[in-house]
């Protein structure tokens, strides 16, 4: 199969998951395994972070209004409660960004395989489902990220930290557990994972090209940037989705996809290879 088709299948899978609570990272692993790329290991452990900046800006785009604090056009200046929002997001991003430059590779070598994958992802499946009946019939205490406080902020960083040491988690997934936890309502809950994977992916995105280098090959180049432009593309129709699909429904459906796709993940490594 030609790698640049490879890298539209992947940039499609990547915008899907990024978003939906179901572990990007995790599907990226099981893709490779059934349709690896013909590149470098190098180049392949780069690619499976960076593919990831199209998914972001497609965050950036859509939320720009509520997350881009300066405003030319009015007489201040400066939205500091946006201002605000951002160092909430950046005290959120502390616990997983301080593991993952300090333990990043070690993580990676040890624990990037198949049988934590399928484990996270039937456990976070069971969790959601546990917490959506928890909260069954209570009403959300927190309906706005304004709301927020920076102390709720750093208890969702926490929760954000077991998806950086366990791939198959779900970053997403995890950030959204620990909210509806605390009281967040759903929309803010995935209001609020949006914004966090903006510094994460663009700080583990610059740290993987710095790793790398710039000598990309044409191929690798092409590679790359259409893994990213498609990404951008599917992501700007799954944040939609998402959003709009959680205005009526919990993310119980999610944890039974979940279940389903660790199941099939055991029976295939364990039992059929």
């Amino acid at each position: 199969m030609s790698e640049i088709l490879k890298a539209v299948i992947y940039g499609i899978v990547e915008g899907i998951t990024e978003w939906l609570p179901v572990s990007s990272t995790g599907h990226m692993i099981l893709l490779e395994k059934f349709m690896p790329m013909n590149v470098s290991e190098e180049f392949w452990n780069m690619f499976l972070v960076v593919v990831q900046l199209g998914a972001i800006l497609a965050v950036v785009l859509m939320f720009w209004e509520r997350i881009f604090p300066f405003r030319l056009n009015r007489q201040e200046i400066v939205d500091w409660s946006i201002m605000e929002l951002w160092g909430k997001i950046l005290v959120a991003c502390i616990p997983a960004g301080v593991v993952g430059v300090v333990f990043g590779d070690w993580l990676d070598e040890h624990l990037y395989n198949y049988w934590v994958v399928a484990v996270m992802l039937i456990a976070v499946g069971l969790i959601f489902i546990l917490v959506e009946n928890m909260n069954r019939g209570t009403k959300p205490v927190i309906r706005s990220t304004g709301e927020l406080t920076w102390q709720i902020a750093f208890v969702i960083g926490l929760f954000q930290l077991v998806a950086a040491v366990f791939p198959g988690t779900s970053r997403s997934g995890a950030t959204i557990i620990g909210a509806l936890l605390i009281g967040v309502s759903r929309s803010v809950a995935a209001e609020f994972t949006f914004y966090l994977a903006i510094p994460v992916m663009f700080g583990a995105s610059f740290l993987k090209l710095l790793s790398f280098g710039l000598a990309f090959t044409r191929q690798e180049l092409s590679i790359l940037l259409i893994g990213m432009a498609v990404s951008f593309a599917v992501s700007v129709v799954v944040i939609r989705f998402l959003m709009g699909y959680i205005r009526k429904h919990d993310f119980k459906a999610f944890g039974v996809y979940r279940i389903i796709l660790g199941g099939l993940v055991i029976l295939y490594f364990g039992v059929l290879s």
